[in-house]
């Protein structure tokens, strides 16, 4: 099915055209359920075979209809639950009764008044004396026994997912879990939590490519964020000492399991830390997390047991790549490195100048996907830190760390750059990459330049991604599990990409 297609299903629609024709209400503004089925299941969990004195009113979506009859065995499901109801002809009445047989339909929300039992078989069953239509549905539910299987369909479709399959509703349901626990455990700590830009005039905070966009009424041109940082930086200019925001970010790259354009992260800045404060926060803030949401410090991951016990491992750049790839790059001439590097067919090998750049070329290559249990990789080369502080004992290197777990970064941080003329130094850097080609390198934010002349303390920063997270604590090895709608290649009517897709090309005009 293309983007631009509705699957409206005809027999569905020759019942719609019916029931509106009879004069039969099938979308009413409102109904009142007095419980949901879970609630249901547990207020009558030790029901016997004689049904309930009182009578229950709830609400739910058919998933399934048994025929037998004069009696009709139905399976609804709420956000909660799901339950079985027994509907008979001599309970509600005979037109109520055919007119349930050929309207009613898989797919439909009713909303339903009886007594609860249980069968026979040991069923919670509700005893159906009177139902209501509330949503006819005229779209065809996927077969019930196999759910929705197809993955394509399930990220393009969410909410058809989301109806069939359970387990995508828990991952959905933890994800907004997860994401509570980290505010309050920020807001706990007096972090405060603010808004800054999606739309900015200057793009900053990452090395990543933005989209772009025009305001009419301005006359400029636009970027979505890439990241937070350089907005909120300002907020610990301005006197806001402890500060983070849960944010969309937009960065136009690659399509992967674990980059997605349009994805959520938190960025956190607390004056007067530095980098290793900031690793030991973000140590307690996954550890929080994982305990609340999984109830242990362990996980299992595709068969791999990994332990958040604290403390967690730390270890250099440098130090990891002499222990995985056994090579002691800044004791290595370079043009021994930029062979290795071409032997191993690196990617953008080619840009490699210096030793800073080819320790983080090398570590990317030989040494993230080794790094399974979580792992403090720390003192990075300033050629790629363009916001983080000098080293205060390494010169060429910066006080940075990144968080990876099962060969996966997850947190980026480090103490944050707040002499003004050298980030004026390192954006000028930055921009003579941009203009020879580099389509991630940044911008000069001279605005930002700006505050750090007025003064920003000395400041901690981190930034961690959410869905990644969530991935880790649903055992997901797909970003695309994990957010509820992520970008997919728009479908023509045969099914195949949309040639109206704008081009890298036409993007640059």
């Amino acid at each position: 099915m293309s983007d631009s297609q509705i699957s409206f299903d005809e027999a569905k629609l020759a019942k719609y055209q019916e029931i509106q024709e009879a004069g039969l209400p099938m979308y009413p503004a409102h109904y009142e359920r007095e419980v949901t089925l879970t609630e249901i299941r547990e207020r009558y969990a030790e029901i016997g075979h004689d049904p309930s004195e009182e009578e229950i009113t709830t609400a739910g979506r058919i998933y399934s209809i048994r025929r037998h009859g004069k009696t009709i065995f139905v399976d609804v499901g709420d956000d909660s639950a799901r339950l079985q109801l027994y509907v008979r002809k001599n309970d509600i009445g005979d037109e109520p009764f055919d007119q349930f047989k050929k309207f009613v339909d898989t797919g439909d929300i009713i909303g339903i008044t009886g007594r609860v039992f249980r069968t026979k078989m040991g069923e919670i069953t509700i005893w159906v004396s009177t139902y209501h239509l509330l949503t006819k549905s005229v779209c065809a539910m996927p077969e019930k026994f196999h759910g929705l299987k197809n993955t394509e369909m399930r990220y393009r479709h969410r909410y058809l997912d989301l109806i069939m399959n359970p387990e995508s509703r828990e991952t959905f349901r933890l994800r907004s879990k997860a994401i509570a626990e980290l505010r309050n455990f920020l807001n706990a700590r007096d972090f405060l939590e603010f808004e800054t830009p999606t739309l900015q005039p200057v793009y900053g905070g990452a090395n990543a490519r933005p989209f772009t966009t025009y305001h009419n009424a301005l006359e400029q041109k636009l970027f979505l964020r890439i990241a937070p940082e350089l907005y909120l930086k300002r907020l610990v200019v301005g006197g806001f000492e402890k500060v983070y925001e849960i944010a969309k970010n937009f960065r136009n790259e690659d399509i992967d399991t674990h980059h997605n354009p349009e994805f959520s992260m938190v960025e956190v800045y607390a004056a007067y830390h530095d980098y290793k404060d900031m690793m030991n926060l973000t140590e307690e803030i996954v550890t929080h997390l994982v305990i609340g949401i999984c109830g242990t410090t362990s996980i299992t991951f595709d068969g791999t047991e990994i332990s958040f016990e604290r403390p967690w491992r730390r270890l250099t750049m440098e130090d990891a790549v002499k222990e995985y790839a056994g090579i002691d790059v800044l004791a290595t001439p370079v043009e021994e490195l930029a062979a290795i590097a071409e032997k191993e067919d690196m990617e953008k090998w080619e840009a490699a100048k210096t030793h800073g750049d080819y320790l983080a070329l090398f570590f990317e290559h030989f040494c993230e996907d080794k790094l399974i249990q979580p792992t403090f990789v720390y003192d990075y080369p300033v050629e790629n830190s363009p916001l983080a502080k000098r080293h205060h004992s390494k010169p060429g290197f910066t006080e940075r760390f990144e968080l990876f777990v099962n060969g996966m970064e997850l947190a980026n941080g480090f103490s944050e750059l707040n002499d003004p003329l050298d980030q004026k130094e390192r954006f000028e850097a930055q921009d003579q990459k941009r203009r020879l080609g580099d389509l991630e390198a940044q911008m000069i934010d001279y605005d930002f330049i700006n505050a750090l002349g007025y003064g920003m303390p000395p400041t901690g920063g981190v930034g961690m991604g959410i869905d990644r997270l969530i991935m880790l604590f649903t055992g997901n090895d797909s970003i695309k599990e994990v957010i509820l709608f992520p970008s997919m290649r728009r479908l023509s009517q045969n099914g195949e990409g949309d040639g109206d897709e704008p081009t890298a090309e036409k993007e640059q005009k």
